[in-house]
């Protein structure tokens, strides 16, 4: 999947047009694998690769995040489509690599990471009649419920890149994060009070969700700052044990270690 971008390009923000050509592209991939997630997920998931302890490659995570598995598909159109995902995620994933590197102090600073997340039930609820009438009862997801459960499916399937580290100070950062962002994985069954989908909407958001939202962005640092300290995991070295001096030697000659390869 790799494609003749120039570098530069690579560091410019994604635009309105470029968020809908990734959807048009999952859209597609969709037909020929159901399991392609929507791009609210895809971003979740991004977030939380950029903050697992060891780096981990597109070629091992983009067959699992959309859904091919290692030996399937890649369900792309052909090479210029997977060309062009590859292009807009490596515009996204350097966007968000300079949000997090950034040194901000509060979510109001412009720098600071803006998850890109969907009020659907306030786009549902500022439809006409009729259209809402179309989608009834249908079960839709809170605000950023999606993003959240796309960051727990990188947690779920590298659990060794999210192993508690040793130090307790450590793993409770960990911990507390974590929590965080679970939390958005949850319903948010509070009275709603704002709608981020438009800002004369009706009320689709809770406080509650908008606190617990805020939370999460700052868990996203922690995560990231934990892992960059901690460092990669270091395969432990075990050493076979070595015969007393007086043990047979290993080599099966009969003689005495000390008077065999002991000697060496």
């Amino acid at each position: 999947m790799n494609t003749p971008a120039a570098s530069a390009d690579l560091n410019i923000p994604l635009t309105a047009e470029d968020y809908e050509a990734l959807e048009d592209i999952l859209d597609d991939l969709r037909e020929r694998g159901e399991d392609v997630p929507q791009w609210e997920f895809c971003e979740g998931a991004m977030a939380a690769l950029l903050c697992t302890r060891r780096l981990i490659m597109p070629d091992e995570y983009l067959p699992v995040l959309l859904g091919t598995g290692v030996d399937g598909d890649n369900h792309f159109r052909d090479t210029g489509q997977a060309g062009r995902f590859l292009m807009l995620w490596t515009r996204r994933w350097n966007e968000v690599a300079q949000s997090l590197g950034a040194d901000v102090e509060t979510l109001e600073d412009e720098r600071t990471y803006e998850p890109e997340v969907m009020d659907v039930r306030g786009a549902v609820a500022s439809l006409p009649d009729d259209a809402r009438a179309e989608i009834g009862d249908q079960e839709l997801p809170a605000f950023a419920q999606v993003w959240a459960l796309g960051f727990m499916f990188v947690v779920e399937n590298w659990p060794e890149e999210w192993a508690a580290p040793r130090d307790k100070e450590a793993a409770a950062v960990l911990n507390d994060a974590l929590d965080a962002i679970v939390a958005l994985t949850e319903d948010d069954t509070a009275p709603p009070t704002v709608s981020m989908h438009a800002e004369d909407g009706p009320p689709s958001v809770s406080d509650e969700r908008l606190n617990a939202f805020g939370a999460a962005i700052w868990a996203v640092y922690d995560l990231r700052e934990l892992w960059q300290s901690v460092g990669p995991r270091v395969e432990t070295v075990r050493k076979e044990p070595t015969p007393g001096r007086n043990d047979p030697c290993w080599c099966g000659s009969g003689k005495k270690y000390k008077k065999c390869h002991g000697l060496a």
